[in-house]
């Protein structure tokens, strides 16, 4: 899809959804490995674009030259930096599984599974961030500690998909499997 149809079905979506036409602000990055910002016509850091993130706002960040979407690269390469410095979101273990997940069939699912589960935990977040705006840093950091096995069990499914899910997979595949076998013998007149 070319970057400007791109941009325009972002914007569509985002002013069907809201009521109101919301712009995506447009960011060019430059060979010499600049970004420019061309809302404030300046350049900005990665750091500038995380907080851009951090404050929902749309972005695109484009290739000054070819106009190709670097978008997830810029944040992909945010979030390395992020996992370099200070404490990693992700272990080692989460990482590999995922990792382990390109070229398998299941790749394409697991893509939408970690959003749907991503945005899950996101949401419960604001609303118990809205239902109890009071809590210090230190009361929220208490009941998350409260909370870590339960977080566990929730996130567990993440690094390492449950057997049941991993069974329920498998027998769907083989039963899609069994079924194009019968189609395939009963087109070429054998019974299954």
């Amino acid at each position: 899809m070319p970057v400007k149809s791109l941009v325009k079905s972002i914007k569509s979506a985002q002013s069907a959804l809201t009521g109101t036409p919301e712009a995506v602000r447009t960011i060019k990055k430059y060979p010499n490995r600049r970004l420019y910002d061309t809302e404030t016509a300046g350049y900005i850091t990665l750091a500038e674009i995380k907080k851009l993130v951090m404050a929902a706002e749309p972005l695109v960040v484009l290739d000054a030259k070819t106009g190709e979407d670097l978008t997830r690269s810029i944040l992909l390469q945010i979030i390395l930096e992020e996992e370099s410095a200070g404490v990693p979101m992700f272990s080692e273990a989460v990482l590999s599984n995922i990792i382990r997940f390109y070229g398998h069939a299941m790749q394409g699912h697991m893509g939408s599974y970690l959003e749907n589960h991503v945005q899950s935990f996101m949401d419960w977040q604001s609303k118990l961030g809205e239902s109890s705006p009071t809590l210090s840093p230190e009361v929220w950091a208490q009941f998350m500690q409260w909370q870590t096995p339960l977080m566990q069990s929730m996130f567990s499914g993440l690094a390492n998909p449950s057997q049941n899910v991993m069974a329920q997979m498998q027998d769907q595949m083989q039963k899609q499997i069994q079924k194009n076998t019968e189609q395939l013998l009963g087109a070429l007149g054998f019974k299954a």
